[in-house]
């Protein structure tokens, strides 16, 4: 695993570069979801501490197996409002916010578990049925209306570019989002700052338009059963 992560690591080096950024603006967030907690611990071993996972109960399952506080689990696919309980309890951060109805379910628990979560709002910038998220024209009232939700920190942007071999439209999708946040914060939203996008077979395309995290599964990992 350490020859991935240094190729990893350098492939988003040489994407900065192409693009005059820093490689230290770019943060890579492991995707460890359906692998074996022996490869998670590989991947520790090698000074990793952040990872995402698609379900909250894979969460709970890591944090109970880890029981290290020092590693952060990061919620990344589709959050169900009647998992709020548990994505309260057990995520370091919530990368795919993308309505009312789960914003005050988690509003409601974590103030029950005296905490706060950072969240990253989900943007549909791609056409596919089955992409969730905002749509765009939805981002900057939805924002307005997260105010009056002391315990979710807003953090930045998360999409998923379209499912296809066409770098323009995957590029398309980077831009888009990219420009959301710009407006977002010209409309004073200072603190959504960060763009998650990219994954192992894109996040190149994902830097040149301004990632900030870059999420990374299976070039880190190897093939998922």
């Amino acid at each position: 695993m350490q020859q991935q992560l240094l190729r990893i690591q350098q492939r988003i080096a040489e994407a900065c570069v192409a693009v005059g950024r820093s490689a230290s603006e770019v943060r890579l967030l492991p995707v460890s979801k359906t692998f074996a907690h022996e490869r998670v611990q590989q991947a520790i071993d090698l000074g990793l501490t952040r990872f995402g996972e698609n379900r909250v109960q894979d969460i709970r399952t890591r944090v109970e197996h880890f029981n290290d506080s020092t590693l952060a689990w990061v919620m990344i696919g589709h959050a169900q409002t009647n998992k709020a309980k548990d994505i309260a309890r057990y995520a370091s951060e919530l990368q795919s916010l993308d309505r009312l109805s789960l914003a005050q379910a988690l509003q409601q628990r974590l103030e029950l578990e005296q905490r706060t979560l950072p969240v990253f709002i989900q943007v549909k910038t791609a056409q596919e049925v089955s992409k969730s998220g905002l749509e765009p024209d939805e981002l900057l009232g939805f924002l307005q209306q997260l105010n009056g939700f002391d315990r979710l920190l807003p953090q930045g942007l998360m999409t998923m570019a379209t499912q296809t071999t066409d770098q323009t439209e995957v590029r398309r999708c980077f831009a888009q989002l990219r420009q959301l946040r710009d407006q977002a914060l010209e409309q004073g939203f200072e603190s959504v700052q960060r763009l998650s996008m990219g994954m192992s077979g894109d996040f190149e395309l994902a830097i040149a338009e301004g990632a900030t995290d870059v999420r990374v599964g299976s070039a880190l990992f190897g093939t998922r059963d």
